[in-house]
């Protein structure tokens, strides 16, 4: 029996929006994957505990699995990476706020992921519609958002 794939879940205001929850669900149901949460950019536990209340138990009910939480920072892709390199992950989600009020998409987070070697997609919070919208990465050889 192959092991189970896994997911990182990176997200810190948007970690239950329905556009993240509605992926993390349709990944489960299809692909079996489990999730972790990442919440990095951490500088206060209480803000990170407040999100991990909130969207553990929905990711939980989303992927139909539980989902471990995970705090770190203060740097988003310093956490990423140690992260990344100290699971066993086959993906990363990053769940952002829309291009005009994410730092994250203004410091070129996702394609910063991309280079450790992880399909990404990314997941905005702004309820888009179509795929550029959602901020699929264009990364040659690397699968955006696949809908």
């Amino acid at each position: 029996m192959s092991e189970q794939k896994r997911i990182l879940v990176v997200a810190h205001r948007t970690a239950a929006t329905p556009l993240l929850l509605g992926e993390v669900r349709r990944r489960a149901q299809e692909e079996g994957y489990a999730v972790d949460l990442l919440v990095p950019d951490v500088t206060d536990e209480s803000e990170a505990k407040a999100t991990l209340d909130l969207a553990l138990p929905l990711l939980e009910e989303a992927s139909g699995k539980r989902v471990e939480g995970i705090t770190r920072g203060p740097e988003p892709f310093e956490a990423i990476q140690q992260t990344v390199a100290s699971g066993n992950y086959d993906e990363v989600i990053v769940s952002t706020l829309p291009r005009s009020s994410s730092r994250w998409l203004g410091r070129d987070l996702p394609r910063r992921v991309c280079e450790l070697g992880l399909p990404v997609t990314v997941v905005t919070a702004a309820g888009s519609k179509s795929e550029a919208e959602l901020g699929s990465v264009p990364v040659p050889g690397m699968p955006g958002l696949s809908r």
